[in-house]
């Protein structure tokens, strides 16, 4: 809980986003892949972004690349 709390202020300072969308994926059924695993999303969101995060026809939620993204929270999370 206190690792969750801690990625959403580094997101909040990092990339400023309006809101979040927090969910867990827990056991093999739920998404997880393995009995007994659980993962957490925590997908940032903007007023006026769209209310579903497309997988298909290349459609991008967020104009920034995850590799920038990643290079951005790592940098943040050395700190």
């Amino acid at each position: 809980q206190e690792l969750l709390k801690q990625m959403v202020e580094l997101l909040r300072e990092a990339i400023n986003p309006d809101g979040f969308n927090i969910g867990l994926n827990l056991g093999r059924v739920a998404g997880a892949g393995l009995p007994g695993h659980l993962h957490w999303h925590i997908v940032p969101r903007w007023n006026g972004d769209t209310n579903f995060m497309p997988v298909t026809a290349d459609t991008k939620v967020i104009p920034q690349s995850l590799e920038a993204l990643y290079d951005l929270l790592s940098e943040r999370l050395k700190k």
